[in-house]
């Protein structure tokens, strides 16, 4: 590698909330396009990066590292910004809802836009558990909203945390995907204080490079279009 990290991503994909950390804290990285319409997610190269064939991927002098939130948090560590320090008393805190975003947030995700792989073919059964991780997802904000209502330093506050981040990136994934099914569920702007959130985000220079870089579009979190080109979807 010619930079310290190189970030294996696909546009849209959970490798921006990568990118964003990494632009966020002003580090040098290179990008390697995994062209999900080819497969490169499969190739024997890929796996001997991340077995289980998702992305994002980021290479480190220790070691190539998946999985978003684990990602997230060795990178806050490992620069000292992003997310409260091991021995803070927000730690405990801090971690509890980075790692409900992750476990939990983003695995009921995966399901809305992916039933077929959790429930079969079978269209009904896909529409109704969609449904219900449609009401699982609107619990999920409501409570991620009254967290963003208290005064914290890691989530929601003037200086962005990685939660903050991961988060914005899944609301944007809300309002995108999948890219025919009935969004009507979701209504951002029922959430006033994630809302405002995203508002301060958008003007950071960390997401117009990451804007610039993967096409998103002047408003990526509050009004998001579609990825331009448009090489992945949201996972």
């Amino acid at each position: 590698m010619t930079h310290s990290y190189r970030l294996h991503y696909a546009p849209d994909n959970a490798s921006l909330v990568i990118r964003l950390a990494l632009e966020e804290l002003g580090l040098s990285y290179e990008t390697a396009l995994v062209d999900r319409r080819a497969g490169a997610q499969n190739t024997k190269a890929y796996r001997a990066i991340n077995p289980n064939g998702l992305i994002p991927v980021l290479e480190t002098p220790d070691g190539a590292i998946f999985e978003t939130a684990a990602i997230l948090l060795w990178l806050a560590d490992r620069h000292g910004a992003l997310a409260p320090a091991p021995d803070s008393p927000e730690r405990a805190a801090f971690l509890k809802w980075l790692f409900f975003a992750s476990n939990t947030l983003h695995a009921d995700l995966r399901i809305c836009f992916y039933p077929q792989k959790y429930i079969g073919s079978d269209t009904a059964d896909q529409a109704a558990l969609s449904k219900v991780i449609k009401q699982r997802l609107t619990v999920h904000l409501g409570h991620l909203n009254d967290l963003a209502a208290t005064s914290r330093a890691w989530f929601g506050a003037s200086q962005p945390s990685v939660l903050d981040f991961y988060l914005a990136c899944m609301m944007r994934w809300m309002a995108l995907y999948p890219a025919q099914s009935d969004r009507s569920w979701f209504n951002l702007r029922q959430y006033p204080h994630l809302f405002a959130l995203l508002q301060r985000l958008q003007s950071r220079p960390a997401v117009v490079a990451a804007q610039a870089a993967e096409g998103l579009g002047p408003t990526p979190f509050t009004q998001p279009s579609p990825a331009n080109p448009p090489e992945g979807s949201a996972t």
